[in-house]
């Protein structure tokens, strides 16, 4: 019956005595200590022997080091893991596109914004299998063999125009040699270029296009202004005429800096996909009501066929009406001479769009060389006929820009003699 108790007593006495073998060394030095003491006759004897016990027994009791080393042990590896989740969580606080590589170039994470603007990005894949620009692989590869930050720009003209700041860093972890550690890791961050590269070229062509387009107008204005301060200065039948002439040529500057202005912000965020909800059937019926007081005047019909089914799609409300009416104009002031101008909504048969536009004008036409140009900045092909219409030469530009913010597709056809079909493709 007495055994069970006995156990625990003798198993405690052993570890006690283990303990103290274990310092023999540290006693034997410390005995030593309370000898050489006793001796000089700075303590008794029987104080050296009362303070050697009591060293002896604090040894006895002290609890061991081994937990503490074992514990120290059981923590290395997941120590490593929340070294890696620390990484993870820095690179989701990015607001740029960020993403962790290893030592093979396979994404083990990426951030909110690198999974919007890589959707076929993925996890446990080589970056190689979604992005695949030389530069962009040049630099990962580099990295990977000699351990140096790598900075690269790539530019990119799918599905539209964009510039992007690529840095390759490696992920050194302290007392580790990076290239000889098998869990080396890779992060790619991605800061776009784009909004100052558009600003730069808009900030050239609007000097270069602006003083070119204003140059006519406005050595008008001084020409009328000379002549109402001179020869014309009581001549109230003159000066009504200049008048009225500098006021048409002023309407014409004005709405040219507008063209101009709003062609600047459309290709300032072309690369931004819209995301709000449009009918486009309600859209266009808009349209074709803000153009009725035209289309009389011109002594022009608009028809209209709208098909019956879903008419929704995913954009700016606002850009796409000016696409339309764009076109619409150009089809009533252009064709008037067809005296009639269709507009239609229907599903599209294109591969990867859902809804296709369609306006179509029976006026002259133009030649098939002038087609292919005819969404250039200032391209006109009868530039007097141009200005005696008011236009700008920026509208068809205007309108491929939105349309190509849209993820959509824009067709033109057309022949001497038989009108203009102008086809807006959208998803």
């Amino acid at each position: 019956m007495d055994e069970p108790q006995l156990q625990p007593s003798a198993s405690r006495l052993n570890i006690a005595l283990g303990r103290v073998v274990a310092q023999t060394a540290l006693l034997a030095g410390v005995f030593g200590l309370f000898v050489g003491l006793a001796l000089f006759g700075e303590i008794s004897v029987a104080a050296a022997a009362i303070s050697f016990l009591l060293v002896v027994a604090g040894i006895a009791v002290l609890p061991s080091s081994t937990t503490t080393v074992t514990q120290t042990v059981q923590l290395s590896g997941q120590t490593a893991d929340d070294d890696r989740q620390s990484v993870f969580a820095f690179a989701d606080a990015l607001a740029d596109p960020c993403l962790v590589l290893d030592r093979r170039s396979v994404v083990l994470h990426a951030n909110a914004a690198a999974a919007a603007q890589f959707p076929s990005l993925g996890r446990g894949n080589p970056i190689t299998f979604s992005l695949r620009n030389p530069d962009l692989v040049r630099a990962v590869y580099q990295v990977m063999r000699n351990g140096v930050l790598a900075t690269v720009e790539i530019h990119e003209t799918l599905p539209s125009e964009t510039w992007e700041k690529v840095v390759v860093s490696p992920l050194r972890r302290p007392g580790h040699d990076w290239l000889a550690d098998e869990d080396r890791q890779m992060v790619v961050t991605f800061q776009s270029l784009t909004e100052l590269k558009r600003v730069d070229a808009l900030r050239t062509d609007f000097i270069a296009n602006a003083s070119h387009e204003l140059r006519t107008p406005l050595a008008s204005l001084l020409g009328f202004i000379d002549t109402l301060l001179g020869p014309a200065a009581k001549d109230t039948a003159a000066r009504e005429k200049f008048l009225s002439i500098m006021r048409g040529q002023a309407e014409r500057m004005s709405k040219l800096i507008d063209d101009l202005l709003s062609l600047s912000r459309i290709e300032m965020h072309q690369h931004v996909r819209p995301t709000g909800t449009i009918d486009l059937a309600g859209l266009l019926r808009e349209v074709r009501e803000g153009l009725m007081m035209q289309a009389r005047a011109a002594d022009v019909e608009i028809r209209m066929t709208l098909f019956e089914g879903p008419t929704t799609t995913t954009g700016d409300r606002g850009q796409l009406y000016e696409v339309f009416e764009n076109l619409l104009e150009n089809a009533v002031k252009y064709g008037a001479t067809g005296k009639y101008v269709e507009i239609e909504l229907a599903p599209s048969e294109r591969s990867g769009f859902a809804h296709m536009v369609t306006v179509i004008d029976h006026g002259p036409g133009v030649a098939a060389e002038h087609v292919p140009r005819l969404t250039e900045r200032f391209y006109r092909i009868d530039a007097d006929a141009s200005r005696k219409k008011k236009g700008t030469g920026l509208g068809l530009a205007i309108v491929k820009h939105i349309v190509n913010r849209h993820r959509g597709q824009l067709s033109i056809r057309s022949r001497l003699g038989e009108g203009m079909r102008v086809d807006v493709f959208l998803p």
